[in-house]
Protein backbone atom coordinates (compact mmCIF):
# COMPACT_ATOMS: atom_id res chain seq x y z
CA UNK A 1 0.00 0.00 0.00
CA UNK A 2 0.95 3.55 -0.86
CA UNK A 3 0.62 5.77 2.43
CA UNK A 4 -0.32 9.46 1.86
CA UNK A 5 0.47 10.90 5.21
CA UNK A 6 2.30 9.75 8.46
CA UNK A 7 1.36 10.24 11.94
CA UNK A 8 4.09 9.75 14.93
CA UNK A 9 3.44 9.49 18.35
CA UNK A 10 6.19 11.36 20.26
CA UNK A 11 7.10 10.16 23.24
CA UNK A 12 9.33 7.21 23.07
CA UNK A 13 9.52 7.60 19.02
CA UNK A 14 10.81 11.00 18.01
CA UNK A 15 12.23 11.99 21.63
CA UNK A 16 13.82 9.57 23.90
CA UNK A 17 11.85 11.15 26.92
CA UNK A 18 9.89 7.85 28.97
CA UNK A 19 12.72 7.04 31.09
CA UNK A 20 13.11 10.80 32.28
CA UNK A 21 9.02 11.58 32.52
CA UNK A 22 9.13 7.99 34.83
CA UNK A 23 12.38 8.37 36.84
CA UNK A 24 10.21 11.90 37.97
CA UNK A 25 6.96 10.22 38.21
CA UNK A 26 8.65 7.24 40.02
CA UNK A 27 10.53 9.21 42.64
CA UNK A 28 7.50 11.66 43.40
CA UNK A 29 5.34 8.58 43.66
CA UNK A 30 7.68 7.36 46.15
CA UNK A 31 7.72 10.68 48.27
CA UNK A 32 3.94 10.40 48.43
CA UNK A 33 4.23 6.73 49.95
CA UNK A 34 4.50 4.40 47.18
CA UNK A 35 8.51 3.17 46.24
CA UNK A 36 8.73 1.39 42.98
CA UNK A 37 11.27 -0.26 41.16
CA UNK A 38 11.78 1.88 38.12
CA UNK A 39 10.76 -0.82 36.36
CA UNK A 40 7.96 -1.79 38.10
CA UNK A 41 7.04 2.46 37.59
CA UNK A 42 7.97 1.93 34.17
CA UNK A 43 5.69 -1.21 33.42
CA UNK A 44 2.45 0.43 35.04
CA UNK A 45 3.01 3.86 33.40
CA UNK A 46 4.51 3.82 30.22
CA UNK A 47 1.83 5.07 27.08
CA UNK A 48 -0.84 6.30 30.01
CA UNK A 49 -1.16 9.46 31.34
CA UNK A 50 -0.88 10.22 35.38
CA UNK A 51 -4.66 11.36 35.18
CA UNK A 52 -5.87 8.52 33.94
CA UNK A 53 -4.07 6.25 36.79
CA UNK A 54 -5.56 8.32 39.08
CA UNK A 55 -7.30 5.71 40.92
CA UNK A 56 -4.10 3.21 41.36
CA UNK A 57 -2.49 6.23 42.41
CA UNK A 58 -4.61 7.32 45.31
CA UNK A 59 -5.33 3.37 46.12
CA UNK A 60 -1.72 3.04 46.62
CA UNK A 61 -0.37 6.23 48.62
CA UNK A 62 -3.51 7.02 50.52
CA UNK A 63 -3.58 10.68 49.26
CA UNK A 64 -6.24 12.55 46.65
CA UNK A 65 -4.32 13.26 43.09
CA UNK A 66 -4.32 16.96 43.44
CA UNK A 67 -4.03 19.31 40.95
CA UNK A 68 -1.56 20.98 43.17
CA UNK A 69 0.68 17.27 43.40
CA UNK A 70 0.45 17.33 39.06
CA UNK A 71 1.67 21.32 38.81
CA UNK A 72 4.51 19.98 41.08
CA UNK A 73 4.56 16.82 38.63
CA UNK A 74 4.58 18.90 35.66
CA UNK A 75 7.45 21.30 36.62
CA UNK A 76 9.83 18.73 37.66
CA UNK A 77 9.45 16.84 34.85
CA UNK A 78 9.80 19.70 32.42
CA UNK A 79 13.09 21.23 34.20
CA UNK A 80 14.89 17.55 33.75
CA UNK A 81 13.48 17.48 30.35
CA UNK A 82 14.41 20.41 29.19
CA UNK A 83 18.16 19.93 30.94
CA UNK A 84 18.57 15.79 29.38
CA UNK A 85 15.97 15.48 26.68
CA UNK A 86 17.94 14.44 23.33
CA UNK A 87 15.95 13.08 19.84
CA UNK A 88 15.87 9.64 19.15
CA UNK A 89 18.47 8.14 17.32
CA UNK A 90 17.87 9.01 13.56
CA UNK A 91 14.50 10.17 14.02
CA UNK A 92 14.87 14.15 12.66
CA UNK A 93 16.65 12.32 9.60
CA UNK A 94 13.96 10.10 9.46
CA UNK A 95 10.84 12.80 9.63
CA UNK A 96 12.75 15.03 7.72
CA UNK A 97 12.96 12.61 4.73
CA UNK A 98 9.22 11.48 5.34
CA UNK A 99 8.28 14.89 5.29
CA UNK A 100 9.80 15.92 1.97
CA UNK A 101 8.28 12.84 0.16
CA UNK A 102 4.54 13.37 1.29
CA UNK A 103 4.94 17.35 0.77
CA UNK A 104 4.95 17.85 4.85
CA UNK A 105 1.63 15.72 5.08
CA UNK A 106 3.08 14.29 8.37
CA UNK A 107 1.56 15.12 11.98
CA UNK A 108 2.18 14.44 15.87
CA UNK A 109 -0.38 12.75 17.59
CA UNK A 110 0.48 12.34 21.19
CA UNK A 111 -1.42 11.14 24.39
CA UNK A 112 0.66 13.97 26.15
CA UNK A 113 -0.06 17.59 27.11
CA UNK A 114 0.27 19.93 24.44
CA UNK A 115 2.75 21.85 26.56
CA UNK A 116 4.80 18.74 26.56
CA UNK A 117 4.54 17.70 23.48
CA UNK A 118 5.83 21.31 21.64
CA UNK A 119 8.40 21.93 24.16
CA UNK A 120 10.12 18.30 22.98
CA UNK A 121 9.64 18.98 19.51
CA UNK A 122 11.08 22.20 19.72
CA UNK A 123 13.90 21.43 21.79
CA UNK A 124 15.25 18.12 19.37
CA UNK A 125 14.83 20.96 16.35
CA UNK A 126 11.76 18.92 14.99
CA UNK A 127 8.38 21.90 15.92
CA UNK A 128 9.18 22.85 12.15
CA UNK A 129 8.42 20.00 10.00
CA UNK A 130 5.39 19.59 12.46
CA UNK A 131 4.26 23.43 13.03
CA UNK A 132 0.44 23.45 12.78
CA UNK A 133 0.21 19.42 12.77
CA UNK A 134 0.48 18.67 16.81
CA UNK A 135 -2.40 17.10 17.99
CA UNK A 136 -2.72 16.37 21.83
CA UNK A 137 -5.19 13.60 23.96
CA UNK A 138 -5.51 16.01 26.43
CA UNK A 139 -7.16 18.03 23.98
CA UNK A 140 -9.86 15.10 22.57
CA UNK A 141 -12.79 13.74 24.25
CA UNK A 142 -11.11 10.74 25.17
CA UNK A 143 -7.20 9.87 24.93
CA UNK A 144 -4.95 6.85 24.06
CA UNK A 145 -6.52 4.05 23.78
CA UNK A 146 -8.97 5.95 22.15
CA UNK A 147 -8.61 6.72 18.23
CA UNK A 148 -9.51 10.17 18.73
CA UNK A 149 -6.20 11.98 18.25
CA UNK A 150 -5.61 10.16 15.33
CA UNK A 151 -8.73 10.42 13.78
CA UNK A 152 -8.17 14.07 14.69
CA UNK A 153 -4.82 14.35 12.92
CA UNK A 154 -5.91 12.50 10.02
CA UNK A 155 -8.47 15.05 9.22
CA UNK A 156 -7.12 18.37 9.63
CA UNK A 157 -4.19 16.73 7.28
CA UNK A 158 -7.36 15.56 4.71
CA UNK A 159 -5.99 12.29 4.58
CA UNK A 160 -8.38 8.89 5.05
CA UNK A 161 -7.26 7.12 8.09
CA UNK A 162 -6.71 4.07 6.26
CA UNK A 163 -4.45 5.75 3.84
CA UNK A 164 -2.04 7.00 7.04
CA UNK A 165 0.96 4.96 8.34
CA UNK A 166 1.03 5.44 12.20
CA UNK A 167 4.64 5.41 14.00
CA UNK A 168 3.95 4.08 17.36
CA UNK A 169 6.38 2.69 20.72
CA UNK A 170 3.51 0.97 23.46
CA UNK A 171 0.65 -0.77 23.34
CA UNK A 172 -2.06 2.01 24.20
CA UNK A 173 -0.58 3.55 21.38
CA UNK A 174 -0.85 1.02 18.87
CA UNK A 175 -4.30 0.24 19.89
CA UNK A 176 -5.37 3.93 19.41
CA UNK A 177 -3.66 3.20 15.75
CA UNK A 178 -5.86 0.39 15.02
CA UNK A 179 -8.94 1.64 16.51
CA UNK A 180 -8.51 4.73 14.00
CA UNK A 181 -8.28 2.32 10.46
CA UNK A 182 -4.62 3.22 10.54
CA UNK A 183 -1.85 1.11 9.31
CA UNK A 184 0.54 0.71 12.61
CA UNK A 185 3.86 0.27 12.76
CA UNK A 186 5.68 -0.68 16.01
CA UNK A 187 8.77 0.89 17.40
CA UNK A 188 11.47 -0.88 19.68
CA UNK A 189 14.74 0.49 20.03
CA UNK A 190 15.83 -1.91 22.57
CA UNK A 191 16.11 -0.72 26.53
CA UNK A 192 13.36 0.73 28.47
CA UNK A 193 10.67 2.96 27.81
CA UNK A 194 8.91 1.05 24.74
CA UNK A 195 6.60 -1.63 25.04
CA UNK A 196 8.05 -5.09 23.55
CA UNK A 197 8.05 -6.17 19.59
CA UNK A 198 5.61 -8.89 20.82
CA UNK A 199 3.52 -6.77 22.76
CA UNK A 200 3.52 -4.47 19.64
CA UNK A 201 2.60 -7.20 17.27
CA UNK A 202 0.16 -8.78 19.50
CA UNK A 203 -2.16 -4.77 20.07
CA UNK A 204 -1.82 -4.64 16.15
CA UNK A 205 1.23 -3.81 14.31
CA UNK A 206 2.02 -4.90 11.12
CA UNK A 207 5.88 -4.61 11.41
CA UNK A 208 8.04 -3.59 14.40
CA UNK A 209 11.25 -1.15 13.30
CA UNK A 210 14.20 -1.08 15.53
CA UNK A 211 16.10 1.76 13.78
CA UNK A 212 13.80 4.70 12.97
CA UNK A 213 16.62 4.86 9.99
CA UNK A 214 14.66 2.31 8.71
CA UNK A 215 11.24 4.18 8.15
CA UNK A 216 11.56 5.74 5.02
CA UNK A 217 12.88 2.24 3.46
CA UNK A 218 9.84 0.95 4.57
CA UNK A 219 7.17 3.66 2.88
Amino acid sequence: MTFEAILFDCDGVLVDSEPITNGVLCQMLGEAGWPLAPEECMRLFIGKTVRSEAARIEAATGRPLTDAWMAEFYARRNARLQAELVAIPNAVEAVRAVHARLQGRIACASGADRQKVEMQLAQVGLAPLFAGRIFSGHEMPATKPAPDVYLAAAAALGVPPARCLVVEDTVTGVQAGVAAGATVLGFHPGGTGHGSPEALRAAGAVRVLTDMAQLPEVM
